[in-house]
């Protein structure tokens, strides 16, 4: 009896400390929560795009809460949003893998823990994704994804793409595919930087980690 109420006291002192880091964790949070009973006409359209299929979210997640700052914008960067994660040629594994190379490119928690199971839910390997948080070049991807990564890498590295990158993407993802390619990892570059100046981080769980970049 007496090691299960020490065991009891120790659960709630857990969970009282899990609910201090999670308020300090919103109050770290530049933009306040949005109230349903405040909001303008557009942000009501907002909400009412996000809690619709297949989204079903809320304007107080992710970076929806900074976007509805200004919603006239918000409003057409889900529409982006709803393309590049649900209408682009790239098929999941591809395109969770340029998401998750964007918010590598950032640094970024909340998007990295959003997508991470998402991208292995698509087929992504989990060691690739160990080596991308860790700021290796991932060991063992396929032809595409190789094609993939290294258009990626040297846009944003080199802010530029060489021609065997170019022709690599282009034989394995079409004129098509290389816009999309670009559309996605331009729109996660938005929505990390409303992430990182919202300062929200997400919530940890088991994804691999997202270790600081040298630079």
């Amino acid at each position: 009896m007496v090691r299960l109420i020490h065991a009891l006291r120790r659960v709630a002192s857990a969970t009282a400390i899990a609910g201090l880091m999670c308020a300090a964790a919103q109050a770290d949070q530049r933009f306040s929560e949005l109230r349903l009973d405040q909001l303008t006409p557009e942000q009501q359209k907002m909400a009412t795009v996000l809690t619709t299929p297949p989204r079903n979210s809320g304007l107080n997640t992710g970076p929806f809460n900074a976007y509805a700052r200004s919603p006239g914008l918000g409003l057409l960067l889900l529409q982006v949003s709803d393309y590049v994660r649900f209408n682009s040629s790239l098929p999941p594994r591809l395109s969770e893998f340029a998401i998750m190379i964007a918010a590598r490119q950032w640094s970024q928690p909340y998007e990295w823990r959003a997508h991470y199971p998402l991208a292995i839910k698509g087929g992504l390997e989990r060691q690739i994704l160990v080596d991308l948080g860790a700021a290796a070049r991932p060991q063992g991807m396929k032809e595409d994804e190789t094609a993939l990564y290294d258009f990626c890498t040297e846009l944003y590295r080199d802010k530029d793409v060489s021609d065997a990158s170019f022709k690599a993407a282009l034989g394995k993802f079409g004129e098509r595919g290389i816009m999309d390619l670009i559309g996605i990892i331009g729109y996660y570059d938005i929505a990390s930087m409303a992430l990182i100046v919202q300062r929200a981080t997400g919530k940890a769980g088991d994804e691999a980690p997202l270790l600081p970049l040298t630079r």
